[in-house]
């Protein structure tokens, strides 16, 4: 899944004939020299010939019959030196372990880039407005133990907010931890830490020092009010500093909050403000929205999520938006079902998929439904609504519809704006025919179980993106292709129309990748890899066959092909997750990500490479895939 880093064959031996020897045994293909983790141990990836004894720090290390090896060795903080050997052959590689924590500074001041808001944020009148700093903890006598002779302020306007020092907490653990098993809180210590958090009260004069800004909020309460940068105060042992933070902070007028268009294609909302927090339903482009708090460059929208402002575009002088909703309509084409919402603004929308329902949410919605027009579809059985209070304090109703399906298999969904007109479009089944579609050579009739079936087939990264590496320095780029291809080949045999989204070593980018997806609308989309390992991973130990699904109609699919994988072929499960990866984000198509075998297990490489295995691998994805659909038709 992630990319390793390249080849490294360092030797004191310099005359090229020998050289050359060296560059065919011992290689150490991760880390390289120089690298640096905050990992608290790490693996080392590499190969030799299976004669003889490798050494890392004199230590013999496990290797495969072909002598691939993949020791965990832990890290002290700072620098690790490591010497690899093979015979007359050595590698000396540098691991540097940083901290995770911050640094506490020593004297009278605040540690580097600790102040927080460090970015310009702004929120509406009675929210909490929070600040943070790192500053010594210091006992009258002047040694650092106890915050006894330590206070930290902060100045905004009038008023002077107490920060005060901060027990320990639980760390939580990367999400990459859950790849390794290692997803358990650990206690941190906030020694130096400090926090509080304030109430500004909706447009107080008072608490303001600029006299023209006091005297503005007095007359007209219609505006934003800018409280610039607060200032930073830490005494120490009788010493004060002060510094000014690095992010200004607004409070915003209700009466006049900034609205925004979508104008992206697909609006990525989330849970809050940065690419760290979760996704929820994109925002189909033109989707309207007030904006009722910023940090940075982020905006929270009125119904509660953030977006990035450069998937927005300001509407001048627009109010924020809301929309009644009356008759809903109904067209059922060839291979969809599409149904249409006439809104007088397009509003942001949300989508959950359950067994046999889906349900979508119209934020900032109040209906005046009445009647609902829905033939006997070949997909849905009823449609049901109702009217939802706010979904954030102060904010406007929704209007909740939950289509109520015939099957628990759902085959994709699209939305989109055709002006200020929402248009869901459902997938239907993919065509499989009651019988067999059979075609005849001579005597024979040769069964065609997927024949209609559109499959789209990723092989994984490609080009400059090698994807992964193994002991050797075989890149999964280049199994992922061999594979995918092996199993295009089976699918075609079984009457399915296949679509790769790369034949050869080129590279294709993630959302050309996705693009493809949505514009073929396949019955299922299949992205292929080989998997590895975070820096903190035991790839001696962790092995098998993995799944990846985002969506609950791709669920089903990744559950089924885990399992038959696993049980054909007899190989270690890994296990299913879900997971926000851009090849099982389309909403169009059920997509998965199979993690077909490890590239960092030294054992496990060695049937990833084996010209036999693949072919049996690639029968058993394409028979396992055939009876997933016998399964849901």
């Amino acid at each position: 899944m992630r990319s390793l880093l390249g080849l490294i064959l360092l030797s004191s031996i310099v005359t090229p004939s020998i050289a050359l020897a060296q560059e065919q045994s011992l290689k150490v293909v991760f880390p390289k020299t120089n690298y640096q983790t905050s990992a608290q141990k790490i693996f080392f990836l590499g190969t030799a010939p299976a004669s003889g004894e490798v050494l890392i720090n004199d230590q013999p290390v496990t290797r495969s019959k072909s002598g691939h090896f993949a020791p965990s060795f832990p890290l002290q903080l700072g620098e690790n030196l490591f010497t690899v050997r093979y015979q007359n052959q050595q590698i000396q590689i540098r691991v540097t372990r940083v901290s995770t924590q911050p640094e506490v500074p020593q004297g009278l001041g605040f540690a580097k880039n600790s102040l927080t808001p460090a970015v310009d944020i702004a929120k509406l009148p009675g929210e909490q407005i929070c600040f943070s700093a790192i500053a010594p903890w210091a006992t009258p006598s002047g040694s650092l133990a106890a915050p006894n002779a330590t206070t930290v302020s902060v100045k905004l306007g009038n008023q002077t907010i107490s920060l005060l020092p901060q027990p320990q907490q639980a760390q939580l653990p990367a999400n990459s931890a859950a790849l390794t098993g290692q997803n358990q809180p650990s206690t941190q210590s906030n020694a130096g830490k400090y926090q509080g958090c304030a109430t500004v009260p909706q447009f107080n004069p008072s608490l303001y020092t600029n006299n023209i800004v006091s005297a503005a909020i007095a007359e007209n309460q219609t505006k934003n009010i800018d409280l610039g940068k607060p200032e930073f105060q830490l005494t120490l042992n009788g010493k004060t500093i002060t510094q000014l933070g690095t992010g200004k902070i607004s409070i915003l007028s209700p009466a006049q909050l900034e609205v925004v268009e979508i104008i992206a294609d697909s609006g990525v909302a989330r849970t809050g403000p940065s690419t760290d927090y979760s996704r929820l339903t994109p925002l189909p482009k033109g989707t309207r929205a007030a904006v009722t708090g910023r940090e940075g460059e982020w905006l929270r929208l009125d119904y509660g999520a953030w977006i990035n402002g450069k998937e927005t575009r300001p509407l001048q002088g627009a109010i924020p938006p809301h929309s009644i909703i009356r008759s809903v309509g109904y067209r059922r084409l060839p291979s969809v079902t599409e149904m249409v919402f006439p809104l007088q603004v397009p509003v942001p929308v949300s989508v959950q998929q359950d067994d046999q329902t889906f349900t979508l949410t119209l934020h900032n919605t109040t209906a005046q439904t009445d009647i609902i027009r829905l033939d006997d579809d070949p997909l849905i059985s009823r449609l049901d609504w109702q009217q939802l209070p706010p979904t954030v304090p102060g904010g406007q109703p929704g209007v909740q519809y939950t289509f109520n399906l015939k099957k628990a298999q759902q085959w994709g969904y699209k939305l989109r704006y055709d002006n200020t007109s929402l248009v869901l479009s459902l997938r239907h089944s993919p065509f499989i025919s009651s019988a067999n579609t059979r075609e005849r050579r001579g005597m024979f009739a040769i069964q065609k179980p997927l024949s209609g079936i559109k499959i789209l087939l990723d092989p994984g990264h490609g080009g400059k993106e090698s994807g992964a590496s193994g002991p050797t320095g075989y890149l999964e780029k280049d199994v992922n292709l061999v594979v995918s291809k092996l199993v295009r080949d089976e699918l075609v045999k079984r009457g399915a129309k296949v679509v790769m989204t790369r034949q050869d070593d080129k590279e294709v980018s993630l959302s050309d990748r996705v693009a493809m997806i949505d514009k073929e609308e396949p019955a299922i989309a299949i992205s292929i890899h080989y998997n590895s390992l975070p820096d903190e991973g035991d790839a001696e130990k962790i092995k098998g066959m993995g799944v990846f699904w985002y969506h609950p109609q791709a669920h089903s699919f990744a559950v089924f092909m885990q399992k038959y994988i696993v049980s054909k072929l007899g190989r270690p499960s890994y296990g299913v997750f879900w997971d926000n990866l851009a090849l099982t984000r389309p909403a169009s198509a059920p997509s998965v990500l199979l993690e077909l075998g490890f590239m960092s297990n030294p054992n496990e490489f060695e049937w990833v490479t084996n010209v036999q295995e693949q072919k049996k691998l690639a029968k058993v994805i394409s028979d396992g895939i055939t009876e997933w659909f016998r399964s849901v038709r």
